[in-house]
């Protein structure tokens, strides 16, 4: 899920997430102009990058080093098109259907990727990438196979720790206000919330429009389903990234079978639909959450006006602190990941990444294509396009931390993401960087069964088309507690029965069972 500040764009995923995580929607030709970093002019000698958001503050200046330095190196120069995120998604696609000839965008399983793969739009990159030394050396083998679909690899993985973890950033000086100290488990949070409401008077727990399919049936954990964060081991998949969500089977592997079942018929799930219900019923959770995005939740969290914002295992949330204690002085922010046995819990992960860099099959060079993401790779060049001008942007801290000297803030995770080239920034609070490090190691966490399974749409596109309706129309309301539990349930099992359930159901069995056999 993207955050205020322009480097937290990275959120997704945001989450987001990865699982999954729908950002909003469409790459549109808003925003783009006429500048040079909208591709105009764009010859055979400049690649056509989409990425989404805003161009940042100092952008055409860092640019024209990124060309300057480019062209001496390779020969090309870039032209990056910028577009809100709000319109990213239904823009990209239409961008690809149309047969445009940019040449790289950021894509992902929560955007368009699976539509994208079986419409064979993507140039496969897996036997491209050891070509390329200083990129490959940055991947690591696990995460190349992990991020592969059906034995192919369509996509560049951009990631900043080897596992991501969608988790919670709360106000811990509210928290230590309210005698409540450092939270580590569900009920403090959900305690914190409460008395948040009472004693504060501000939002307790801000949720944007991409989120509510990250709250309750989601993996390794929804949001606010206090019983995944108690058993953090279940797989969830869909045909797509606004699909039904199905649970499978955690012991397939032993059995052959995956398995899939309803979420509604998951551990759990009923149960935290009720607590979202009755959080939004009591104020704990903000009432336009259908309606607001992403941008704004991350303003108003920084303005004090919300106590409890979503965050993600990348090193990001401390962004939020500096703009906070503007409003606040006396602020203090914390990580909270409220696991049943924290850092020892071993959680389920499938390693795959939130966000890759695709390559357009109508492109004009993937050659070209992959020669930018090798030139990123190098930490001079991966700096100046990630932090700006150094000394003017930012400068460095230490070994490993930077300090942002403007306003400039590029979404690396859409272009130039790399696990050992990424710096944290300067004022990382002790809770972040402790939860950042941990995500850092694959041994912190459980294989998940299901790891590099990706379901293919094609045989099941008409349904799945039509129970993404449905879901938008039913299933985020109850999603995020705006509607009677049981009424709400009753309604959203009508609606995708009536569009094709039980096919999904049996074309994912089907293909779930296959991927366990082929293990």
């Amino acid at each position: 899920m993207p955050a205020t500040s322009p480097a937290g764009l990275s959120r997704r995923g945001f989450l987001a997430a990865g699982g999954g995580l729908s950002l909003a929607a469409a790459l549109g030709l808003s925003g783009c102009g006429g500048s040079p970093s909208s591709g105009s002019g764009k010859s055979a000698d400049t690649l056509a990058l989409l990425l989404p958001g805003d161009a940042p503050a100092g952008w055409d200046a860092v640019l024209a080093k990124v060309n300057e330095k480019l062209g001496k190196d390779l020969g090309f120069t870039i032209a990056p098109q910028f577009t809100a995120w709000s319109n990213y998604q239904q823009q990209t696609l239409l961008k690809f259907t149309a047969g445009e000839t940019f040449d790289t965008a950021l894509q992902a399983r929560w955007l368009n990727m699976i539509q994208l793969v079986a419409s064979k739009s993507l140039v496969p990159v897996g036997d491209l990438i050891p070509k390329y030394p200083n990129l490959s050396k940055h991947l690591d083998p696990q995460l190349l196979d992990q991020n592969k679909w059906s034995g192919k690899l369509y996509g560049i993985p951009q990631v900043n720790s080897a596992a991501r973890f969608q988790h919670f950033t709360v106000r811990q000086d509210l928290a230590d206000k309210l005698g409540i100290g450092d939270i580590t488990t569900f009920d403090q949070l959900e305690k914190y919330w409460y008395d948040v409401k009472q004693k504060a008077k501000i939002t307790p727990v801000g949720i944007s429009s991409n989120m509510p399919k990250l709250l309750v049936a989601f993996a390794p954990v929804g949001w606010l389903n206090q019983h995944d964060w108690e058993n953090p081991h279940v797989s969830v998949q869909t045909f797509s990234g606004g699909s039904f969500p199905f649970f499978l089977a955690q012991d397939g592997k032993s059995t052959g079978s995956a398995h899939p079942i309803p979420f509604w018929e998951a551990p759990g799930v009923v149960d935290a639909l009720r607590k979202v219900r009755q959080y939004y019923l009591d104020g704990i959770i903000n009432k336009d959450a259908l309606n607001v995005d992403s941008s704004t939740i991350g303003s108003q969290f920084e303005a004090g006006r919300i106590a409890t914002r979503w965050a993600m295992t990348d090193g990001l949330s401390s962004q939020s602190l500096a703009p906070l204690r503007k409003a606040v002085p006396a602020a203090q922010i914390a990580n909270v990941v409220p696991l049943r046995g924290g850092k020892a819990a071993k959680p389920n992960q499938t390693f795959q990444a939130d966000n890759f860099v695709v390559l357009n099959v109508k492109g004009q060079s993937s050659e070209r294509a992959m020669q930018l993401e090798d030139w990123v790779s190098i930490k001079e060049n991966h700096d100046l396009i990630s932090y700006g001008v150094e000394g003017k942007d930012w400068k460095p801290v230490g070994t490993d931390k930077f300090e942002q000297l403007t306003q400039y803030g590029f979404p690396g995770f859409a272009l130039c993401w790399r696990q050992k080239l990424e710096l944290k920034i300067k004022d990382i609070t002790p809770t972040e960087n402790a939860w950042f490090e941990w995500a850092q190691s694959y041994g912190n966490f459980t294989f998940d069964p299901y790891a590099s399974f990706v379901p293919d749409v094609t045989p099941v596109k008409r349904q799945d088309s039509q129970v993404v309706a449905a879901m938008t129309q039913y299933g985020n309301p109850l999603w995020i507690g705006a509607v009677d539990v049981d009424k709400g349930l009753d309604t959203l099992k009508k609606a995708v029965e009536k569009a094709g359930l039980a096919d999904l159901q049996g074309e994912m069995e089907k293909q779930a069972n296959a991927y366990l056999k082929g293990q």
